[in-house]
């Protein structure tokens, strides 16, 4: 936060109904990029350094158990403007000497923008500052009114026809919602906002020319890159304001050491960890909590959620959910790794393997088309081709173990609960059952009977 101001508090408005989301779920909580709407508003708060952040939501709590700890939550009890909404955070106000108003529903403003205008508003000495922006298309906005000298006047609002005038129309300074406030005397200012317009609301910016009215410092400041301001009221806003987003991701991503090959192909969540020298590749999505180390190969057309990768590891084509990859382990391609899968260092996981709660160890290989559920494979295995674990009986889960540098052969069927020793083999077809001791060949399928002639015979008889 600016030098010049001390204890300052950021307020978030974020009781708006959202009704063009078409949806139960609080616009404010729509995701960008894997993160609530609101949550990039907060982080900015708190990135610019506030003393004090608090969000105001609406008398249905929705958002008070999404905020994270420290941000109060203020209730807006009636919808009736933007006023409205400050006046129910100035209660928390108190003991901070400026407010930063913020929009939850405009994602993208960063903590550069809000500590410039910041320190515009200190080095002003303002009663209030006003964030704007020039559009080249201003339509629905708010346009900046100024006198003769270029100072601010008033924001004419122009949502309804009889709002504001054919001359004003024609203004490209636009509000963009960012203001800040004086907090000392600002409940009372805002007590003397009325509802004169189309809307019957209480309108934030009309507090700001109140100020203005009475002799007080007013000054608006221009922000320069007009998508900070994008402001979300539909899921069209929604998509616009989610690829600005990613590309920024991306970028951040890329300039840290990352290689993506085809960044407008890929979907990378905000909350994503990416390590120096990986590659992402076309078509892949890493969602959530995931956290990739240096070195690695991800895609092409990789989903990740959740998910833990190492340094050097590769993953193709497939998709892991809350699961582990160790250091320089393989998986895919068209690999499944469901939750509690862990593949350990140099491990791999091959084409069309699923593992679902299963752990293989330091060299272990399933190469491909199996199964491999509740179970544990020590380290230097090596599981034939479709290998599958039988884990529930119908009722229950149960663990199969496999020890280490055993082998299974192809179209193996361990039966579980049952243990394969270490150095154990199994021969190809097997259904086994029972425990294998280690070093042991375990054979489990019927006697191969050949019968003579029979191919003549079944011809003859028809």
């Amino acid at each position: 936060m600016s030098e010049a101001v001390d204890r300052v508090a950021v307020a978030i408005l974020a009781a708006g109904r959202g009704t063009r989301m078409r949806s139960p779920l609080a616009k404010v909580l729509h995701p960008v990029c894997g993160v609530p709407m609101v949550a990039w508003s907060i982080s900015a708060a708190q990135a610019a350094g506030a003393t004090r952040t608090v969000v105001v939501g609406s008398p249905d709590g929705a958002l008070e158990a999404h905020l994270p700890e420290g941000v109060l939550h203020a209730v807006q009890p009636e919808p009736d403007g933007t006023a409205g909404a400050l006046a129910a955070a100035v209660e928390h106000l108190r003991g901070t000497d400026a407010v930063v108003v913020l929009a939850g529903d405009v994602p993208l403003i960063d903590a550069e923008t809000i500590d410039r205008v910041l320190k515009a508003h200190a080095a002003a000495g303002a009663a209030a500052t006003i964030a704007t922006m020039v559009l080249d298309d201003p339509s629905g906005y708010g346009r900046i009114v100024r006198d003769e000298a270029g100072d601010f006047v008033k924001v004419v609002e122009t949502k309804q026809p009889e709002d504001a005038t054919a001359d004003q129309l024609l203004l490209r300074e636009v509000n963009t919602g960012v203001v800040v406030f004086r907090v000392d005397g600002l409940g009372d200012l805002l007590a003397g906002v009325g509802a004169a317009n189309a809307q019957g609301e209480r309108y934030l910016p009309d507090a700001v020319a109140l100020l203005a009215d009475r002799g007080e410092t007013v000054i608006a400041v221009e922000v320069h890159d007009p998508a900070l301001t994008i402001g979300v009221n539909d899921r069209a806003d929604l998509a616009r304001v989610q690829q600005i987003a990613q590309r920024r991701i991306c970028d951040m991503h890329m300039r840290n050491g990352v290689t993506i090959e085809a960044p407008d192909s890929v979907a990378i969540d905000a909350s994503v960890e990416i390590g120096e020298d990986t590659t992402i590749l076309l078509g892949s999505v890493l969602r959530g909590t995931t956290v990739v180390g240096a070195g690695s190969t991800i895609g092409p057309h990789s989903v990740l959620e959740d998910a833990e990768v190492g340094d050097g590891s590769e993953i193709t084509m497939s998709r892991l959910v809350l699961a582990k990859v160790g250091d320089g382990a393989t998986v895919g391609p068209f690999a499944y790794l469901r939750p509690g899968a862990d593949v350990g260092n140099g491990a791999k996981a091959g084409t069309f393997v699923e593992l679902k709660n299963a752990t293989l160890g330091e060299g272990a290989k399933v190469p491909h088309l199996s199964y491999i559920g509740d179970a544990d494979v020590g380290a230097g295995a090596n599981l034939g081709a479709s290998t599958i674990t039988a884990n529930y009986d119908g009722r229950n889960k149960h663990r199969t173990v496999v020890g280490a540098r055993a082998k299974t052969g192809v179209h193996t069927s361990l039966v579980a609960p049952v243990e394969v020793g270490e150095d154990a083999l199994t021969g190809a077809g097997s259904a086994i059952t029972d425990d294998i001791p280690d070093g042991a060949l375990g054979i489990a399928r019927p006697r191969q009977t050949n019968v003579e002639g029979f191919a003549t015979r079944d011809r003859d008889d028809a």
